[in-house]
């Protein structure tokens, strides 16, 4: 994918996160209709396994595990294998996709389900749990475009977006938008720094006089 289309990808996903926030927080007096009834279908299939799963998941994606854990280790393995420049690239967007979700939380103060299992900051649009995974797993694409690192990224955002529903943390439409502002970030940052990032040092090597 050239930088263009990333670039547009990427803007897309940030405007349709913000029109989807603006859509279910303004346009309804109520939660939507779709929101409720995945909160219900939940709340009727939810057995223990689950609640664990999400509990697990909800540890991993959220506190100090995700805001400077799973960071910083992704930082340190790309400084050990001496990919300083991804390295550069991953903890701005890490920093700006965390940055925007507190912003839009901010802005739209959408209030969470009222059946919540565990305690949560204040917005339920987006789901910073599930812009987190989506921002992890957009930034190993966008470093390793392999086929195995987008399946395995599709899976985690999946798993997550569901663990916040298992818990009725967030409505499904709030993991949506989660997904598309991590998502959106790291695309905009790519079509901006990946030249950069792909840059090698280059070696001059003087041929011998004589």
């Amino acid at each position: 994918m050239n930088r263009r289309m990333l670039l547009w990808w990427g803007v897309a996903c940030l405007v349709v996160a913000t029109a989807l926030g603006a859509f279910v927080v303004y346009a309804y007096t109520e939660t939507p209709g779709f929101d409720r009834w995945w909160n219900q279908l939940i709340e009727s299939i939810r057995g223990d396994g689950m609640y664990r799963f999400a509990l697990v998941l909800n540890w991993i994606g959220g506190g100090w595990v995700a805001i400077l854990g799973i960071p910083l280790l992704a930082i340190v393995a790309l400084l050990l294998a001496r990919r300083w420049r991804s390295a550069v690239f991953a903890a701005v967007c890490f920093a700006l996709s965390a940055g925007a979700v507190q912003l839009l939380k901010e802005i739209f103060g959408r209030a969470r389900p009222e059946d919540m299992l565990v305690v949560s900051d204040y917005g339920s649009f987006p789901s910073g749990h599930t812009a987190n995974a989506a921002t992890i797993a957009l930034v190993l694409w966008v470093l390793f475009p392999r086929v195995w690192t987008a399946i395995v990224g599709v899976l985690w955002i999946l798993a997550m977006a569901l663990s916040r529903t298992f818990l009725s943390v967030h409505w499904a439409s709030d993991t949506l938008g989660g997904a598309l502002v991590g998502a959106g970030v790291v695309l905009v940052l790519a079509a901006w720094l990946l030249p950069w990032v792909r840059q090698r040092r280059e070696q001059v090597v003087e041929a011998p006089i004589g």
